[in-house]
């Protein structure tokens, strides 16, 4: 069997580490730089943090931010239309996923102007052109997608969100700078933490998964167990080990997907607007419980990695103490178990949707509509 990793070309890593973009720009050559970024980023001046180095240096650059949370069909299409009018010949993506996974699209389609139907890109659109030449910097320790060759839209008018997977779209430059994760709020720290936790257990459980993105996500587990707590704290090294478990399973689950944790997650963030961390925090643990028995001893490395001792303990022990583990964690950082916006007539679709997911299929236990509503249903 053979295994495909794609990486970024070149990612930078510790405080300061904005401070290696003119360089790159100037060594490039670019003119104008495109930079995406949402409004509350540029509101309240981490956005400028970038933008004050490029005036710095004479470098031009227009700022795109008409970007949602649940990035949408319409932000991606006006995006567009917005890069064209710029003059831009390059991007810069500021931002957690929704910066980032906005700036994607943006810059594959134009690139590939044939993929202008939004729609068009679902699951693994065959496009000939990489994006437009990027620089990610990720604002949040969770999502990674400056790491990643996924993206995900929100489809506004049919109630879901679809994902996209493709090598094109992976950011030229990664620039992983915890200062620019240090003016994240609690509640942020702590969901983008769980979801960057979840991709993390999910990518070393999936069906895909093999040595060289498990050592990965293993790695990242045991980094946010760490350093989570601290995170949501503000510390110093809560925020720097965070920022770096985030990237390495970016990293990782890139390469051999998720399950239905995030399905789930994704569908409940498209019907009830739930932030995406979030919904990943609370489908986590329901969804260990469901998949425990087709894990085999991969629950025990999980326990350990969050700082449990499985010494003497059985198979089912272990298995339950890495569940419990989870919970544990998403308990101290402020994250609730249930949602009150989840509605019984609602299950039929949020479980059809979920299993339309382009997740779903990695999970490492076979599912089905009927199993996903008992699962949604453990929320309420």
């Amino acid at each position: 069997m053979v295994n495909r990793f794609v990486l970024n070309g070149i990612s930078y890593h510790g405080a300061g580490a904005i401070r290696e973009i003119p360089g790159i720009i100037k060594s490039k050559g670019f003119q104008k730089a495109f930079v995406a970024s949402d409004p509350d980023l540029v509101k309240f001046g981490v956005t400028e943090k970038v933008t004050k180095l490029l005036e710095e240096e004479g470098l031009a650059y227009e700022v795109y931010s008409d970007i949602k949370p649940n990035p949408t069909i319409e932000n991606v299409k006006s995006g567009v239309a917005a890069y064209k009018a710029s003059g831009a010949d390059y991007m810069i993506t500021i931002g957690g996923g929704s910066s980032m996974d906005t700036g994607k699209a943006i810059g594959i389609i134009i690139n590939n102007p044939e993929f202008e139907d939004v729609r068009s890109l679902e699951g693994v659109a065959p496009t000939k052109n990489k994006t437009v030449y990027t620089i990610a910097v990720p604002t949040t320790a969770g999502t990674a997608a400056e790491a990643t060759i996924n993206y995900v839209i929100t489809d506004v008018e049919k109630k879901r969100k679809f994902v996209c997977v493709d090598v094109n779209d992976i950011p030229d430059v990664a620039i992983v700078d915890p200062d620019m994760m240090s003016s994240m709020p609690k509640g942020l720290t702590a969901a983008t933490g769980m979801d960057a936790l979840t991709h993390a257990i999910e990518g070393y459980i999936t069906k895909a998964a093999w040595p060289l993105a498990d050592c990965l996500n293993l790695e990242a587990v045991r980094l946010i167990a760490e350093n989570l707590r601290g995170a949501v704290e503000n510390t110093t090294q809560g925020r720097e080990g965070m920022a770096l478990g985030q990237f390495v399973t970016g990293m990782a689950f890139s390469n051999v997907g998720l399950g239905i944790a995030h399905s789930m997650a994704h569908t409940l963030g498209a019907v009830y607007d739930t932030p995406h961390g979030v919904a990943c925090a609370m489908m986590l643990p329901i969804v260990m419980e469901y998949n425990a028995e087709m894990t085999g001893e991969k629950y025990k490395d999980i326990a350990e990695a969050m700082g449990v001792d499985t010494s003497g303990m059985s198979q089912e022990e272990y298995r339950a103490a890495a569940v419990a583990a989870v919970r544990q964690l998403s308990e101290d950082v402020g994250i609730p178990s249930k949602l009150e916006a989840l509605k019984e007539e609602d299950l039929d679709f949020l479980a059809e949707s979920a299993f339309a997911d382009a997740c779903c299929p990695g999970n490492p236990k076979d599912t089905s509509v009927e199993d996903l509503k008992g699962l949604f249903r453990k929320l309420m």
